[in-house]
């Protein structure tokens, strides 16, 4: 086909999706070119390229990835004819936004529907989703590997991407140690993910290349679990789909792209945080959830706090630094430290007139975020500014509701105790017997296809 009559294609993306969605639509897809992708919401992840050694033999030169403020003169400068949308976490007024740009410097806006990238496994997969982040998507998908564990299955976590560092070293990554964080330089926010699940001793995969990571996780696991960070839809086809919805939050089940999508699609939907919600925010979520899909099961969930030494912390002067995503991407001011803070009887010090330059760019950029201080650390140079600004706080310790060991990344001079949240059921069971009515049907079609395939002999 002629270079004038490819469809020429820029992908809007935040270092995650949009990586996914060009593996599996277009990078052997002669009939269009994607000319860049652009970059948004995760700081220092514009001026790469995609590279050619994951771009595939068409673009010998790798694949630009420049920042979104360029669209417009991107989309002009190479007569593009269509933009995509592969990123989450966005509000539906920010998606038609970004939308109008697109349609205004001349370009078509697509969306592309979850199932046409959705990979297929050859076992069973359950895969847990969110409405918005910080509903509690990753301690429920802790809670299930726990039982599943339980049961002698042994478990593959396959993460949501957070490809936020060199490209090629990130196409398929298997973390099983704390060791195997520190080789891979992780960031932060990807520790928040990772430290719980190999704490528990589950493997966790990530990275770029899911057909590549889906073979390799089958080949060591008899379940996979997608981990579907940002309130993404899931990779992998999921035999059942479990959707969180805040009921912290209850306005917002269908505020947010693709969290509604995720919530219509979903074959169970989990009220989270319904212990500490008010009885009225839980039962007009519930009623919110079923207008928008009728087929689900609803059921209840918990995300009961512990403070590791409530006696050290109440009456004293405390900095609390949140799960960083939680606050920036979810729209939270505050989350689980701050409420379990205040619960002990601490007080509260606002860290934000003490904040090193970096992070205060971080509040000024979502200036909706509270006292508190996000855990941020997408770089070296920014895990060092939260470092400073903790130390500049006066405060006499750290209420750290991050999931990541803090103590150890950023090695504060004040004392610090930790908040863990974990996942409970609400009502004894709602949920797991969904789950084992899935992998009943997952080893049964997994059985029947390997029945259909043919013997090679020897």
């Amino acid at each position: 086909m002629s270079e004038e009559r490819r469809r020429r294609i820029v992908i809007a993306g935040a270092a995650g999706r949009d990586f996914h969605d060009f593996n599996v639509l277009w990078r052997d897809d002669p009939g269009c070119e994607v000319v860049a992708f652009t970059a948004a919401q995760i700081p220092g992840i514009a001026g790469r390229r995609y590279p050619a050694s994951l771009a595939g033999p068409r673009y010998p030169q790798g694949i630009p990835i420049l920042p979104e403020e360029e669209l417009e003169r991107v989309v002009c400068a190479h007569r593009v004819d269509e933009v995509v949308l592969a990123y989450s976490d966005l509000s539906h007024e920010d998606v038609m936004h970004l939308a109008s740009r697109a349609l205004a410097a001349g370009a078509d806006f697509r969306l592309v529907a979850p199932r046409r990238t959705m990979l297929e496994a050859p076992l069973p997969v359950l895969a847990v989703c969110a409405v918005r982040t910080g509903a509690g998507k990753s301690p429920t998908v802790r809670w299930l590997s726990k039982r599943l564990r339980a049961r002698g299955l042994r478990v593959a976590v396959l993460r949501h991407p957070m490809p936020y560092g060199d490209l090629e070293r990130a196409a398929l990554q298997r973390f099983a140690r704390a060791e195997d964080l520190d080789a891979a330089g992780c960031t932060v926010e990807e520790r928040e993910e990772y430290e719980p699940h190999l704490a528990l001793g589950n493997v966790v995969y990530g990275g770029l290349d899911y057909a590549a990571i889906v073979a390799a996780a089958a080949a060591e696991a008899d379940v996979i679990l997608w981990d579907g960070g940002n309130n993404d839809a899931p990779f992998v086809r999921p035999d059942l789909l479990v959707v969180l919805a805040d009921a912290l939050r209850p306005r917002q089940a269908a505020t947010h792209h693709p969290g509604e999508t995720c919530l219509r699609m979903a074959d169970v939907i989990v009220l989270s945080k319904s212990d500490a919600a008010p009885e009225d925010d839980v039962r007009a979520l519930a009623g919110r959830c079923r207008a928008l899909n009728s087929r689900a099961a609803i059921v209840r969930g918990a995300m009961p706090l512990a403070l590791e030494d409530p006696d050290a912390v109440r009456g004293r002067r405390v900095v609390v630094v949140e799960d960083g995503p939680t606050l920036t991407h979810g729209g939270m001011p505050h989350g689980a430290g701050y409420a379990a803070a205040v619960r002990a009887g601490a007080i509260v010090v606002d860290p934000r007139p003490a904040a090193d330059p970096e992070i205060a760019a971080v509040y000024a950029q979502y200036p909706h975020i509270g006292p508190v201080l996000p855990a941020v650390g997408y770089s070296p140079a920014q895990l060092r500014a939260l470092a400073r600004t903790l130390d500049a706080v006066d405060a006499e310790l750290i209420v750290s509701a991050t999931p990541a060991d803090l103590a150890r990344l950023a090695a504060p001079k004040k004392p610090l105790v930790r908040v863990r949240y974990e996942f409970a059921e609400a009502e004894a069971d709602a949920l797991w017997r969904h789950v084992e009515e899935a992998l009943a049907r997952g080893r049964a079609a997994a059985t029947a296809s390997a029945r259909s395939v043919p013997s090679r002999g020897t």
